[in-house]
């Protein structure tokens, strides 16, 4: 896929080569002013004439006509070098592999040292561009009749830098592709038809990555549920014919089994509201609603490559929330696995319910740290729209943390409160410990605030992703559908998590 060169090799035949090029003044530099040589000036021609634009993402391609061994040339722009960002050569490098994909080229060397400036060392730039290539060139996984030509992807891609820090360039790239492949992952099963993703297809595909990666694994069938009395789970579980699962995997980084970080992620394989059922329109779309799960299962995949000095434990709780004779019910009363009593005021809230168990899972595994990800509220959209998951936190010191892991890979996240009212709101209920719908106002806030109830004093940080999982347009970095969202967040946190005194 990738190789990497510390020279140009002017005379052998290049299908195409990709090189960044910043506003200058009347003056190009390096590579490119080596080629403007080659071509009598014409590069800086263009420039002048406006025909080849060095505005932020814009491409250009020139065809060479046999005046260099490269077949053809693409520029593109990256505005003025004191403003580029590490965010910025990421989306760069999308729409150029995007461009190169739609014009069903194989190979393409990448000047990998004109991406780079001030602010982006070339480690950086190659992390960038192999995360990029990845996220940008992924296609839904679809099941449509396929004709019988083989496609046109991108097979190889050189990359050219100079710098003496070759083995670091190799790392960034293999670290990169890393982060957008788990992604990718991610993205592929939040997409899955539900019938075809049920809670055992995602066991059976948590185990394919567990043996892949050696993880110690551990898959919790309905009886070793009802011994251990994860009443939550089980009470979604009532109304389907399709068994529930609780999935661990375990990466242990460390010689001791301490400082572990517990990822939990909701696994509802499909949501139909249960007897609160979904309005026609809000039903369509609810095979998603396993994207937490997803989420965890990309980060775990992202771990098991980059293989970073920490210990994780991820928790996931699967099933389906379905409709039948047998379906919990509105007025309910059961028992989590915690021993706390919970009064149903709507099964659809179900998430909550089934991260209960997962938290407090989590942490009979010994988690000292918990994040747990979640399609699980409408009110988040409405609170923060799609472009940000809601984030709330028992505790400041994990929170910088997971924040600064988001902003480093451009998914944002914004903290909601917890108050001492919040807490009595989710505790008011005449028959049980808690209720796990207070009411519409605050519904997101509400929603956190209960699982915080099973974290209790475990520091904590819960993701609502229901607005973020999915996207209803593409970008440079990939398609409509499955975002991926949080996989690489919670890698990037894993690997760089500092545990507080």
């Amino acid at each position: 896929m990738f190789k990497v060169h510390n020279q140009f090799e002017q005379n052998i035949q290049h299908e195409t080569l990709v090189i960044g090029i910043y506003q200058h003044n009347g003056k190009l530099s390096g590579l490119a002013a080596e080629l403007d040589s080659q071509l009598d000036g014409q590069i800086t021609d263009l420039i002048k004439d406006g025909d080849l634009s060095t505005k932020q993402k814009a491409i250009t391609k020139i065809l060479t006509l046999g005046r260099l061994a490269i077949k053809r040339l693409y520029f593109v722009g990256l505005g003025k070098e004191k403003e580029i960002e590490f965010d910025f050569v990421r989306e760069a490098f999308g729409k150029i592999f995007k461009t190169i994909q739609e014009a069903k080229l194989q190979d393409v060397t990448i000047a990998l040292d004109t991406f780079v400036s001030e602010n982006v060392a070339g480690n950086d730039a190659a992390h960038a561009l192999a995360e990029a290539f990845a996220l940008s060139t992924y296609k839904i996984v679809d099941y449509k009749q396929k004709a019988n030509e083989p496609e046109k992807n991108i097979e190889t891609i050189h990359v050219l830098s100079q710098t003496e820090e070759i083995d670091e360039i190799k790392s960034g790239l293999e670290v990169g592709y890393a982060f957008g492949k788990g992604t990718n992952s991610a993205r592929t099963l939040t997409n899955m038809p539900p019938n075809l993703l049920t809670a055992t297809e995602l066991a059976l595909y948590s185990i394919e990555l567990a043996n892949k990666y050696q993880f110690e694994y551990e898959i919790l069938e309905k009886e070793d549920m009802e011994r251990l009395g994860m009443g939550a789970l089980l009470a979604v579980n009532k109304g389907s014919v399709e068994p529930p699962k609780m999935i661990v995997l375990k990466y242990q980084g460390k010689e001791e089994w301490t400082d572990v970080v517990g990822l939990v992620g909701k696994g509802i394989t499909y949501d139909t509201g249960g007897y609160s059922i979904k309005p026609k329109d809000g039903i369509v779309g609810m095979k998603t609603d396993m994207g937490g799960a997803a989420a965890v299962l990309g980060a775990m995949e992202i771990i098991g490559e980059i293989k970073p000095e920490q210990n994780v434990v991820a928790v996931i709780p699967s099933t389906d929330n379905m409709i039948s004779g047998g379906a919990f019910k509105p007025d309910d009363v059961i028992v989590s696995l915690s021993g706390k009593t919970i009064e149903v005021l709507n099964t659809d809230a179900e998430g909550r319910l089934v991260l209960a168990d997962g938290v407090t899972y989590a942490k009979h595994h010994g988690a000292n740290y918990l994040i747990d990800v979640a399609t699980l509220t409408g009110g988040v959209i409405i609170a923060l729209g799609t472009d940000t998951t809601g984030a709330m936190t028992n505790n400041e010191a994990l929170f910088e943390q997971v924040l600064q892991a988001s902003h480093e890979c451009e998914e944002p996240i914004w903290r909601l409160p917890i108050t001492e009212k919040d807490k009595k709101r989710v505790r008011n209920s005449k028959m049980a410990d808690l209720n796990n719908s207070p009411g519409r106002e605050g519904h997101a806030i509400m929603a956190g605030t209960f699982i915080g109830e099973f974290a209790e004093n475990t520091p904590w940080v819960h993701l609502d992703i229901a607005g973020t999982a999915t996207t209803s347009k593409g970008s440079d970095l990939g398609p409509s559908g499955a975002t991926g969202v949080m996989a690489r967040t919670l890698a990037a946190f894993v690997e760089r998590f500092e545990a507080s005194e």
